[in-house]
């Protein structure tokens, strides 16, 4: 196993610490993993003059997977793009091809209380969200700023998709749906957009398919709306770049905090980035703070998407519900009775979990 440990800027250096330690608790054999660190980000800068030098991008494709954990500095939106830290990882996902996201939201039952909503809006809930990662708004081109004809400055953006890349994407869903519950919703707004009209154009042909599959379709404002009143009724949710980088960090807190959201974003195969879904959080840096279950929870996708080991996979699912089990929590997860842990202390808890699960 080669991977690639793009750790990056704010908490990604502690929460990744993290997940490698619960990586080499869980492999065991340490001639099996090769661990190649790059810098990322505002690093990437700091080390290469570049947010995603050369060298980083090189050893990412040369790696069987990658584990990242998050970019950008205060400020980032007022630097120009190309030298943005923030944008090292839209520009890797391009380079690679990462288009597929797969984000679970899952309520672990010792977390219940932890959501801001209704324990019995909560109970039991396990969905995804599959964002397409490449493509609509946050590429499309043209994009800038300009003057208009009256002399006012302008900033545009254009969202577009084209059917290749609604097609990929679609199968990728109604794959993930048939070994789920076999439900998929797809969220776009067909209503206003004509590049949604063709999202759901395209949908509808592939869904024929997949006929043990269901189909429905949610406007991306009424989706929104249904994550928080009642989140269970969904399976898979698949929907483009921009609306599902909103859905999923709603669908976070649901869960309780955005610290347990891990991601993985495929090129098509078992080659994937694996992610917290959580960003750098500057203010709390450095403190032994930050929630690292998300970056663990990460490692945990790798090892069945990109190594085909469920059993890690439920080796980590299992000591992660054990150490919440026994009361760790971190700030953004603590409640009254239960036992407030930094971050080492975290990954030090589901390292022991892991290495002695019959305690």
């Amino acid at each position: 196993m080669k991977i690639a440990v793009l750790a990056g800027d704010g908490i990604g250096p502690e929460v990744t610490a993290e997940a490698v330690k619960v990586l080499k608790a869980v492999i065991g054999d340490s001639a099996a993993l090769e661990l190649v660190e790059a810098p990322i980000g505002q690093a990437g800068v700091d080390a290469a003059g570049d947010p995603l030098p050369q060298r980083t991008l090189d050893i990412a494709r040369e790696a069987d997977a990658i584990l990242f954990g998050a970019a950008g500095v205060p400020g980032d939106e007022q630097i120009p793009y190309a030298m943005r830290p923030g944008a090292s990882l839209l520009r890797l996902r391009k380079h690679l091809d990462l288009f597929a996201n797969f984000r679970p939201a899952i309520m672990f039952p010792q977390l219940v209380g932890a959501s801001t909503l209704r324990p019995e809006v909560v109970e039991g809930l396990d969905l995804l969200i599959l964002r397409e990662l490449t493509g609509d708004i946050y590429f499309g081109e043209p994009r800038g700023f300009r003057t208009t004809a009256s002399g006012e400055r302008q900033g545009f953006n254009t969202m577009v998709y084209s059917e290749s890349e609604v097609e990929r994407i679609a199968h990728i869903g109604f794959r993930a749906a048939r070994g789920r519950r076999g439900k998929l919703c797809s969220v776009e707004k067909a209503n206003v957009l004509e590049c949604s009209q063709l999202w759901r154009e395209v949908f509808i042909r592939v869904g024929r398919e997949y006929p043990d599959v269901e189909l429905t379709h949610m406007f991306v404002d009424a989706a929104s709306m249904m994550l928080v009143r009642a989140p269970k009724q969904f399976d898979v949710i698949v929907t483009g770049n921009i609306f599902g980088d909103i859905l999923s960090d709603c669908a976070a807190m649901l869960t309780g905090s955005i610290g347990m959201l891990p991601s993985a974003s495929l090129a098509g195969g078992n080659f994937g980035l694996y992610e917290p879904v959580h960003g750098t959080a500057p203010d709390i840096a450095g403190k032994d703070i930050a929630n690292p279950l998300a970056a663990i929870l990460s490692v945990a996708l790798m090892l069945r998407y990109s190594f085909d080991r469920p059993d890690f996979d439920g080796k980590i699912q299992a000591a992660v519900s054990a150490v919440l089990s026994d009361g760790c929590r971190t700030a953004d997860i603590f409640e009254p009775g239960s036992r407030k842990v930094g971050t080492r202390e975290m990954g030090d808890a589901v390292v022991a979990a892991i290495r002695n699960p019959e305690r």
